[in-house]
């Protein structure tokens, strides 16, 4: 998927203002509509400039995708980062179907707008105003123990001049314990005003982790590299592991081999019933880094019948042998 450069297919600086955006548009779509101008390409480009509208003309989705740009050009391979958009608020109601754009639009902004659609869907018929969405990433340490933590939301706002600004909101939030990647929490009248006298909007906040040094979340379980010496892979050996409720001991079992997963029960996060954690084990080589060291690895050379390539060498002559035929 390539990158797109919006203010590139409109024409316009990067600090142009919400007025010379929509001017450049404008004139654009009448340059390139399908209706006026029957040259080849003219509907093409009259799609990539309304595209490039939806994004530049609405101050939370420019916001959150200039700070997705930093470093990247116009047709670049690109993979949107993950949780690039937390922090961000958004409000709800929008009116575009992502379907109607590329592939990099909907990759960064089809569920958002899926999901605020639902959301206006239930209460557009009432005066209550918009809610609004942001994602916040919080450690896995918070997750598994509940915490109270203070999130920074980036608001979007136009300046008196037409320029986008970013207003920084605090609010205080508690996190329950057991909390889940992907779990919304409501906040309930912290989103947009009401209309005439209407209650105010909420504000969901979509849980994310923050990338952890040792485990990784899937759901209530967790995972973890561990390794291994390879005599403690061989043998057999009782070793000690972290969780995030403390060290605990793990029975590796004799004859254990690179990328078996062991499964601590119920030392995952908590949840009904509680995750697991699963160990999966690396074999570690020790370094070969000293005369002694040299001299186990070449007895064991002499003495140990292995050999690791046994099974890839058989399986390589019998595919030869099958091409042959």
């Amino acid at each position: 998927m390539e990158y797109k450069d919006y203010y590139k297919s409109l024409g316009v600086e990067k600090l142009a203002t919400q007025d010379e955006i929509k001017r450049a548009y404008r004139k654009l779509a009448r340059k390139y509509h399908p209706d006026l101008n029957k040259k080849e390409g003219s509907e093409e480009k009259f799609k990539e400039i309304g595209e490039a509208n939806e994004v530049l003309k609405d101050p939370e989705k420019r916001a959150a995708y200039d700070q997705l740009g930093k470093g990247y050009r116009s047709g670049q391979e690109f993979r949107p980062p993950p949780d690039w958009d937390a922090g961000f608020e958004f409000s709800g109601g929008d009116r575009a179907g992502a379907h109607e754009f590329s592939d990099f639009f909907e990759s960064l902004f089809g569920e958002a707008i899926r999901q605020r659609r639902a959301e206006g869907a239930r209460t557009r018929f009432r005066a209550k105003g918009q809610d609004h969405h942001a994602k916040v990433l919080i450690d896995l340490e918070d997750a598994f123990r509940g915490a109270r933590r203070t999130v920074v939301l980036k608001l979007p706002e136009l300046s008196e001049d037409g320029r986008l600004a970013i207003r920084e909101r605090r609010l205080d939030v508690t996190l329950p314990r057991g909390v889940r990647e992907g779990q919304h929490i409501r906040l309930k009248g912290q989103g947009a005003p009401g209309l005439g006298g209407g209650e105010p909007g909420d504000l969901y906040l979509e849980i994310a982790f923050a990338p952890h040094p040792v485990y990784t979340a899937v759901g209530s379980d967790l995972y973890l590299d561990l390794p291994v010496t390879p005599w403690e892979a061989a043998l057999g050996a009782k070793i000690k592991v972290p969780t995030p409720g403390g060290v605990v001991d793990l029975n590796v079992p004799a004859g254990s081999r690179q990328g078996r997963k062991l499964r601590l029960k119920g030392r995952g996060l908590p949840s009904r019933p509680p995750g697991d954690l699963y160990a999966t084990l690396r074999i570690a080589l020790p370094p070969a880094d000293s005369a002694a060291a040299k001299k186990l690895y070449e007895q064991m050379a002499d003495e140990l019948d292995f050999d690791p390539r046994e099974n890839l060498m058989r399986e390589a002559r019998q595919a030869e042998r099958a091409g042959a035929k």
